[in-house]
């Protein structure tokens, strides 16, 4: 009993090291929001890992939830960001497929970098990048494009791929609508300066007959090959780790892909049998076993 009992506390002990709380920073007149997982009373020490949801998706989704405690556990502090997508303090939950879209792929980049600002405002010296999915992709062309000291290593969950011809059929196939014609006008409206202006009932993303401007369909449907993440990869000048599904149908051929590009150094290969996209329960474990490795926390 005595035993059970000491157990006990230190279970509880380890449970109540960890802190987890929303923080805010303005940007361009909105207000951004984040959960901040604090692994101990110490923990700007680091390192800190900072998070990037997929496609339409929020902070509190149940692979970043379920990561940022897998994370406190191990030591590794967290801070998950809900993308704005355009909106003021946004909540955290899927998009609202009735809010008009402006916003725009590349508009999470901007942000990665606002958040990575805040945690070098408090004073955090060695961080981490991880994106699952779409932010993934998103997290891949911030850390392409800044080369920074403090950030340290990149890890990316069932990032997106991309190819222009699987785009328009992908397409064609959720919406038997062919994009061209939608490319062609969105890239009229933007050429005469209404790329701000919405295209009424467009099927957009996960979300049928929306109202989307102009700008935002085409940038997530121009032709783009940076939009294919293990492109992207040879440009990253820190070790960078790509944890890839074998049951994954959403991200297809994201093996076949990197597995070329894998030299077990500056890029590393994960493949977690039996995983599908969202990587939950015992298989958000085993990513958290090897950044915990990756990043030098025992």
């Amino acid at each position: 009993m005595r035993y059970l009992f000491i157990v006990l506390i230190a279970v509880l002990g380890a449970i109540s090291s960890a802190v987890a709380k929303e923080v805010t920073v303005p940007y361009h007149g909105i207000t951004l929001n984040a959960n901040l997982e604090q692994a101990g009373p110490d923990w700007q020490a680091g390192p800190v890992v900072l998070m990037t949801h997929g496609t339409l998706g929020h902070r509190g989704m149940e692979i970043m939830a379920g990561l940022q405690g897998l994370f406190a556990e191990r030591g590794i502090s967290s801070l998950a960001i809900n993308l704005s997508l355009g909106l003021d303090n946004r909540a955290a939950a899927m998009y609202d497929c009735a809010t008009p879209h402006t916003h725009k792929h590349n508009d999470a980049v901007d942000e990665i970098g606002v958040w990575q600002g805040w945690l070098q405002g408090q004073d955090v010296k060695q961080l981490a990048l991880l994106g699952h999915s779409r932010g993934g992709n998103q997290v891949a062309r911030y850390a392409a494009t800044h080369d920074d000291p403090a950030i340290t290593a990149v890890f990316l969950v069932g990032p997106l791929t991309w190819d222009a011809h699987y785009a328009a059929q992908a397409y064609s196939k959720s919406y038997q609508t062919d994009l061209q014609p939608l490319l062609t006008r969105a890239e009229k409206m933007v050429a005469e300066g209404k790329g701000a202006e919405l295209m009424a009932d467009v099927d957009f993303l996960y979300c049928p007959d929306a109202s989307v401007s102009a700008a935002a369909f085409l940038s997530y449907y121009a032709s783009d090959e940076n939009m294919d993440t293990p492109h992207l990869l040879p440009l990253l000048k820190v070790p960078v780790t790509v944890f890839a599904g074998t049951e994954d149908t959403v991200v297809e051929g994201l093996i076949g892909e990197m597995e070329p590009l894998a030299d077990g150094k500056q890029i590393t290969l994960v493949k977690i049998d039996g995983a599908d996209h969202f990587f939950l329960d015992l298989y958000s474990d085993e990513i958290a076993d090897v950044v915990a490795e990756k990043l030098g926390v025992e």
